[in-house]
């Protein structure tokens, strides 16, 4: 199998990687272009999130519509419906396999996704 890492990360994690005709996306956090995690609520850590993981998606050429799974974790499984009418902006047609669970995560952040992607080659 082929093999290829995309992109650069701060810790010791590739934020996507193909392997054939798959692309996996590492768990995207709140973080903005600087670094820093978004100030807000769950929409506004949502709607980053997404832009992060449609980021990493494009450094292996792939696009939100080829994602078939993704898997989240929440901070608050309060935050679910929030999250999930956010997150359906997303994906308004088609959406992929998803698991959601509650979660305590590992910096103080409320979400935290990735995805699996199917772009032939």
């Amino acid at each position: 199998m082929n093999k290829q890492t995309f992109g650069k990360a701060h810790v010791p994690l590739s934020p996507a990687v193909r392997a054939g005709d798959f692309v996996y996306i590492s768990g995207q956090v709140p973080a903005g272009a600087n670094g820093s995690i978004v100030v807000g609520g769950i929409e506004e850590q949502t709607k980053q999130v997404m832009e992060n993981v449609k980021a990493a998606l494009a450094l292996a050429g792939a696009e939100l519509a080829d994602v078939v799974k993704t898997t989240v974790w929440l901070e608050d499984a309060r935050d679910f419906g929030a999250f999930n009418n956010v997150y359906g902006s997303y994906f308004e047609s088609d959406p992929p396999a998803r698991t959601t669970v509650e979660s305590r995560l590992m910096v103080d952040i409320k979400i935290e996704v990735e995805a699996v992607a199917y772009k032939p080659l």
